[in-house]
């Protein structure tokens, strides 16, 4: 049973089992609820509103996450395209809270082509690796920059990092977590979410709003795996090198390979695997 609310945390009643007896107590758990992204343009005269997409996110900056999933998407272009981001007028709460309306300037056209499940379904080798990397070629506008090398060290570094900067798993222990260094190691954000793609969106768009995009010169860290949507998302924030705790995907090493980013997985303690972009990392003893 739910007995409170805590913002991205709810405290629930459970039975806790150990060693052969249990009982009653209280447990935090994190809140997974709907977020309906929507975008307000100007067509015909007047503002139309146009639902885009639903995720299941864990509340809070939920503006960066909508900016960030359009932006990943090749929804919009940039900062400038962006008029306001509101939750939804039409609704009381708790509802509102769970829909956000991105308001386009009157020069920015919404183009729901360019949203990759349309060209999953439109591309002439129908769903397929081939065209999910000719989908981010339409979108992404170049190469990730970085000209810089790191020493095993600062992976490491970030990784410890990364652990004792996520309050929020420490007390549930069910997020996941995207973040940004710079390529001397210092955080520059970190966002949680109970999806991976979402924590991902968040730090893009956090800095599609503070005008910080592209991210070139900068180190992505995930807490999950490298799947080909966090790779394309990282493409298009411009982040040259990307590490994570877990594996990459073989669509995902090929996008990499393509926009010439590092890959770096299974990141623990003192070890780690270089898949792409090996020349930004000293190797040598």
């Amino acid at each position: 049973m739910i007995l409170e609310r805590l913002g991205p945390v709810r405290r629930c009643a459970m039975f806790a089992y150990n060693r052969g007896g249990g009982m009653r107590k209280y447990d935090t758990v994190i809140t997974e609820e709907p977020l309906e992204i929507r975008v307000v343009h100007h067509r015909g005269g007047r503002w139309v509103p146009t639902p885009i997409a639903v995720t299941m996110r864990t509340p809070g900056h939920d503006f960066e996450l909508a900016a960030g999933f359009l932006f990943s998407e090749g929804v919009i272009r940039g900062r400038d395209d962006i008029q306001r981001l509101e939750y939804s007028r039409s609704e009381r709460p708790p509802k509102k809270f769970n829909q956000v309306e991105l308001w386009l300037k009157p020069h920015a056209e919404l183009d729901t082509q360019r949203l990759s499940r349309h060209v999953y379904t439109t591309a002439s080798c129908g769903v397929c690796g081939q065209a999910s990397l000719e989908w981010v070629e339409k979108i992404c506008p170049g190469r990730p920059v970085g000209d810089f090398r790191v020493k095993p060290g600062l992976l490491f570094r970030i990784l410890k990092k990364l652990g004792g900067a996520q309050p929020l798993f420490r007390s549930t222990g069910g997020l996941h977590a995207t973040a940004v260094f710079d390529a001397r190691g210092r955080l520059r954000v970190l966002r949680e979410d109970i999806g991976r793609h979402n924590a991902m969106d968040k730090v893009v768009g956090w800095a599609l709003l503070e005008r910080a995009l592209p991210l070139s010169g900068h180190i992505g860290l995930c807490s999950g795996r490298l799947s080909f949507e966090m790779v394309q998302k990282a493409a298009m924030a411009g982040l040259p090198f990307m590490a994570a705790v877990g594996a990459p995907s073989s669509l995902a090493l090929e996008l990499a390979r393509a926009y010439g980013m590092t890959l770096v997985g299974f990141l623990r303690h003192r070890r780690f695997n270089v898949y792409t972009g090996n020349e930004r990392v000293v190797l040598e003893p």
